[in-house]
C-alpha cells in the first residue's frame, strides 16, 4: 500500500472513530460529565504510557523537562484540551450533540481567525468572506437558540487555541498526549478520589460492562489521535482539509437520525450559512494550494543561470 492509500486510510479511521464518539459517550452514563473526563484524562495516561513502553520511548521525558517554555505550552495545551473534552462530554449527555458538531464545523473559520488575532496574518478576499458568511451563522443560531451556541464557540475556540500550541511545541502525537494527560492526572485523581469517598463514584458500581467502558476511555481517547497523526505525516494539508469535515457530519447525524434531537428551519438555516463558508473556505484553500505547486513546479523546471 502506498504512503497516501495508507494515510487516508488513517485519517478516515481517526475521523470516523471521532464522528461516532457521541455513541460511546452516551453508554458511560449515569457517571457525569466531570467523572467521565476525569477517567479519559487518567486512563489516557496509563494507555499512551504502555504504548510508549512497548516502543521504548520514555527518554523523550529527560530532554522535555530541560526545556521549561515547551513544559509551560504543555500546560496551556493540557488546560485547552480538558476545557475542549469537558465541553463535548457535557454536551453530548446533555442531549445537544447537534450543538457540539457545529462546534467542530465552525473550526476551521476560528483556526483562521486565530491566524489574524494571533499570529497577524494577512487573509484573501475569500477567506475574509467565510469569515464574514461564518459571522452571520452564528448570529442566525443565536436568535434560533434564544442565547449564544456558547457550547460550540466553547468546543471551537478551545480546539483551535489547543492547534495553535501544539503546532508550536512540535511534539509527536503520543509522546504530547502522555505528557499533557499526565499534567491533569493528579487533579483527576483527586477528584475520583473525592467522588469514591463520598459514594458518589458510578465506577465499579454500575455494572461490569460500565466500568470496563469506563477504562476502555484511555484507548477511545488516544487511537484516533494516533491515527491523525500517521494521516497527517502521510497526506497533503488539501486532502486532510477534506477529511476534517467528516467528523462533524457524522456527529450531526448522530444528533438528528439517531439522539432525534430538534432541527428546526431556522437552525437549518444557520447550519446552511456555516457549510457555505465553509465551501468558501475550501475552494479558496485547494485554489491556492494548486497555485502554489505550480509556482514550485515552474521554478523546479527553470533552467540554471549559466
Amino acid at each position: 500500500m502506498t504512503p497516501l492509500r495508507l494515510g487516508y486510510l488513517y485519517g478516515f479511521g481517526a475521523y470516523l472513530l471521532w464522528g461516532f464518539f457521541p455513541l460511546y459517550l452516551k453508554l458511560l452514563r449515569p457517571a457525569g460529565p466531570m467523572e467521565i473526563l476525569a477517567h479519559r484524562i487518567v486512563w489516557s495516561v496509563v494507555f499512551v504510557a504502555l504504548l510508549l513502553a512497548a516502543a521504548r520511548n520514555v527518554g523523550f521525558l529527560r530532554a522535555l523537562l530541560r526545556r521549561p517554555r515547551a513544559l509551560a505550552g504543555i500546560g496551556a495545551a493540557a488546560a485547552l484540551i480538558a476545557v475542549n473534552w469537558g465541553t463535548y462530554i457535557y454536551g453530548v449527555n446533555s442531549d445537544r450533540v447537534v450543538e457540539t458538531a457545529l462546534g467542530y464545523f465552525i473550526n476551521p473559520l476560528v483556526v483562521v481567525l486565530l491566524g489574524v488575532t494571533v499570529l497577524r496574518e494577512r487573509l484573501r478576499p475569500a477567506q475574509w468572506a467565510a469569515l464574514g458568511v461564518g459571522g452571520l451563522a452564528v448570529a442566525v443560531l443565536t436568535v434560533d437558540y434564544g442565547r449564544l451556541p456558547y457550547l460550540a464557540l466553547v468546543l471551537a475556540l478551545s480546539f483551535a487555541g489547543y492547534g495553535l500550541v501544539k503546532k508550536r511545541l512540535g511534539l509527536p502525537a503520543a509522546e504530547g498526549l502522555f505528557v499533557e494527560s499526565a499534567v491533569l492526572a493528579l487533579p483527576a485523581l483527586a477528584y475520583l478520589g473525592w467522588l469514591t469517598a463520598g459514594s458518589d463514584a458510578t465506577f465499579g458500581h454500575v455494572s461490569v460492562g460500565h466500568t470496563a467502558l469506563l477504562v476502555a476511555a484511555g484507548a477511545a481517547t488516544a487511537i484516533p489521535l494516533l491515527l491523525f497523526a500517521g494521516a497527517a505525516n502521510r497526506l497533503p494539508l488539501s486532502g486532510l482539509g477534506m477529511l476534517q469535515y467528516l467528523a462533524p457530519i457524522l456527529q450531526l447525524g448522530c444528533g438528528v437520525l439517531i439522539f432525534h434531537e430538534p432541527m428546526p428551519p431556522a437552525r437549518l438555516a444557520g447550519f446552511a450559512l456555516v457549510w457555505v463558508a465553509l465551501i468558501v473556505f475550501t475552494v479558496d484553500a485547494l485554489r491556492n494550494s494548486r497555485r502554489a505547486r505550480a509556482r514550485a513546479a515552474a521554478v523546479a523546471t527553470e533552467p540554471a543561470p549559466a
